[in-house]
Order: C-alpha cells, then structure tokens, then sequence
C-alpha cells in the first residue's frame, strides 16, 4: 500500500474510515484505565481523529502522527482551533494546547520526537494497514514505544470484502504483541449491518499491558 493511496483518499474526501464522533468502546473502556490527568497519549495514523478533541477536553496531553497534511489542516479547521506550525525532527508539527500533530511517515518516527508517552490508542493505524505492513507497523511501534496501549481491531472474512480497515484476528494480535505485552479482549461487538454494510464483523477493543521483563 503506497502513500498516493492515502493521499488520494483524502484529497477525493473517500473518508467513510473517519468517525464523527468518539468511538464508543473508547469512550467506555478509557476511564476504566484510571490514567491521570496530563498524562501523554500517543494516537499512531491519527487522520483527524474527534477522540483527540475529547482527549484534550479532559485534560490529557495528545500527539498524533498523520501522512496526510489536509487531514490535520481539516481537523483544526473543524474545531476552530488556529495551530502553531514548525519543523521537528524531519516533521511538519501543528501544535495547539495539549495537542500536537507531526506529519509525515510514522515509519521515520523515532522515539526522541516522541518522548515519554503513558498510553497509546491505536483506533486505526493497525487496521489500516495490509498484513506485510502490519508487522513492520507492529515492529516499529515496539521499538519507539514502550507502554500501555488500547487497540481497536475489526474481525471479519477478509475474503468478502477488501480493506481498509482489514481484518485482524486474535491470532494476529497474540503474534503481534505476546511477547511485550499481557493481552486481554475487554470487548467484542457484533457491527450493526456489518462492516460497510458489506460482510458481518465484529469491533474488538483490547488492554495491552507491558510486561515487566519485556
């Protein structure tokens, strides 16, 4: 999957991926997390996100990696919000209170333009990406990160229907993340007529906690 092809997705405004609102096991599952106020949360290919908005609004310190410039301009556009532009370690960085976007590939993220981080919200970066990327994505992630995550995963006959988002089984997830991290399915929900309204699925959000001798 080349970058023109989200590029284009953006540009063509086929961007029935984004949300309108925040997503719902998000919104259920994260106060259970009993995370402190301030504390920074990373959201890896965070297009224009609202849970971003809703995380600033409780008091939480967010940074996002997004390819598409037009994504983040249409984000701050829609909440009114008028960003500090610079450059930073090879990314474009709009910045607002307790937000900051870096554009650009996460795949030239390093951990020092992150750093320290308390919580990772992964809605769509690992779903978006084909299975060759995924290990790469995964692989990546590791290396520039070490702490909590919460993942948002759709299960589906990847057969029925192309991606994004694509398929990504509790099988795939054990691979990916087994040997950093205890892994526990907070939630499976069957999507109401299906995904697109295509193929039956279910929306799956997972607790990754990392382990003390990974």
């Amino acid at each position: 999957m080349e970058k023109d092809f989200w590029y284009e997705k953006w540009v063509n405004q086929d961007t029935a991926f984004h949300q309108m609102e925040g997503n719902h096991l998000f919104l259920k599952y994260f106060p259970t997390l009993n995370l402190p106020r301030n504390s920074k949360v990373f959201l890896p290919l965070c297009g224009k996100s609202y849970d971003m908005s809703w995380l600033v609004q409780q008091g939480y310190q967010v940074i996002g990696v997004e390819l598409v410039e037009q994504a983040v301009k249409e984000y701050f556009e829609e909440n009114k919000v008028t960003p500090d532009i610079s450059k930073d370690s090879g990314f474009k960085v709009y910045q607002a209170p307790n937000l900051k976007i870096l554009v650009g590939d996460f795949f030239d993220l390093s951990q020092k333009a992150l750093g320290n981080l308390d919580l990772i919200y992964d809605r769509a970066a690992l779903v978006a990406l084909p299975e060759e990327m995924r290990k790469r994505y995964t692989q990546h992630l590791r290396t520039i990160t070490q702490c909590p995550q919460l993942l948002i995963t759709f299960d589906y006959d990847q057969s029925k229907m192309p991606g994004p988002p694509f398929s990504v089984n509790s099988q795939e997830i054990q691979e990916h993340y087994q040997s950093h991290y205890d892994i526990k399915l907070l939630e499976s929900v069957e999507i109401d007529g299906g995904l697109k309204r295509t193929t039956a699925a279910t929306e799956n959000i997972w607790k990754l906690s990392t382990k003390t001798n990974s």
